[in-house]
């Protein structure tokens, strides 16, 4: 009597494990992703608060040239232009006069001295030295030999046979500064106008080892042009030459993307270079997950300004997109390999159907196995 009370209580608590899994597997069941039907379900409405875009082979060349998001693109750059390898002078530059006078009464000189060295001269805001018996003298945007003339020129009638050397440092408006990114930034002078910045990171100790995927920055004036520094140094175009008061800033590449959901790795993911594509994306979220992962449910999601829709296939009609992959076909495949990952989106990879009924089976496989061992204990 006990035994079969026992099998009889048993048996119903079977019965109420197995209704509980029945009714779970009705709502939901512990679980990495969400299945694709469950994102998109929304997008069947009447009134849906997103757009759903398929990424095919046919589709993708249009949808590369949709507007930019997360970042602005490369801000341009400054191809190579040569100067001149003979230095101007600028105001704020240092400048050495030695002049030489072989007159016995010269208004330079004091008896027996045949030459007056002055030294330190700073260029001024109007572009001038002062030079005694002549006044100033403008030598600003002069190269050294031509000012060294200018001042000669000047001294003829006060001193006719005064002759004149020249010699010019560069103050803060004949240099450039290297902020960051290298092993010995500083201000660095400009030798020459045929100064590149190839010249000024190479002088700068070279870019760190330690920077991801480092971004080359140039500021002038109230511009800022920026390029990869791989593209820097695959073209000699790019080798830009440089200008007093510019500002060179390397830095490591901030852009990233999201990865969720049924794939090796759940994390924010920085760009290893200057363009990504979706496969390319999936690699470094480690592939897809051998048993969890859906490959005709991978999922890219884009939030879009409301200045950047359009009414025409140039554009999304809604500010969020989804873009769906089915990496099951080879136009998937392809169409993965030219599909272009923006800054700030949001790769995911749903949870394949397949896994939600195997994790049922499992458990109304674990309920017969308890069945049969307590049907064992009745016996």
């Amino acid at each position: 009597m006990n035994t079969t009370m026992s099998f009889d209580f048993a048996f119903r608590r079977i019965l109420g494990f197995l209704a509980v899994v029945l009714l779970v597997s009705a709502c939901s069941l512990p679980r990495g992703a969400a299945l694709q039907s469950e994102i998109l379900k929304e997008a069947d409405k009447d009134l849906p608060t997103f757009q759903v875009v398929a990424v095919t082979r046919a589709t993708v060349p249009h949808l590369n040239d949709w507007p930019l998001t997360g970042w602005a693109g490369q801000r341009g750059w400054l191809n190579r232009k040569a100067g001149a390898s003979t230095p101007i002078i600028q105001s704020g530059d240092m400048v050495d006069l030695v002049i030489w006078d072989s007159q016995e009464n010269s208004l330079l000189t004091q008896s027996n001295q045949k030459v007056i060295d002055m030294k330190g001269l700073i260029v001024s805001d109007q572009g001038t030295i002062f030079v005694p018996y002549v006044d100033e003298v403008h030598i600003r945007g002069l190269t050294a030999s031509t000012a060294r003339q200018t001042i000669q020129e000047k001294l003829q009638p006060v001193v006719p046979s005064a002759q004149v050397q020249l010699s010019a440092q560069p103050g803060i408006i004949n240099s450039v500064d290297l902020v960051s990114g290298v092993n010995k930034p500083g201000t660095y002078p400009l030798p020459n106008r045929n100064y590149s910045i190839l010249s000024l990171i190479s002088q700068g100790g070279g870019i760190s080892n330690s920077l991801r995927n480092p971004q080359v920055r140039l500021i002038r004036g109230d511009k800022t042009y920026e390029i990869a520094a791989s593209d820097l140094l695959a073209s000699a175009t790019k080798n830009t030459t440089l200008r007093g008061g510019d500002k060179v800033v390397v830095e490591e590449d901030e852009r990233s993307f999201t990865a969720l959901g049924a794939s090796g790795i759940e994390n924010l993911i920085y760009f290893p270079k200057t363009h990504l594509t979706a496969l390319e994306s999936l690699s470094l979220m480690g592939g897809l997950s051998d048993f969890r992962a859906d490959p005709k449910g991978v999922l890219i999601l884009r939030e879009y300004s409301s200045k950047q829709l359009r009414g025409d296939l140039k554009g999304p009609n809604m500010t969020q997109v989804v873009f769906t992959l089915d990496l099951t076909t080879a136009d998937g495949l392809f169409a993965a390999r030219k599909f272009h990952i923006n800054p700030g989106d949001t790769v995911l990879a749903t949870e394949s159907p397949v896994t939600k009924a195997q994790t049922i089976f499992r458990l109304i496989g674990s309920a017969i196995g308890v069945s049969a061992q307590v049907q064992n204990l009745a016996n």
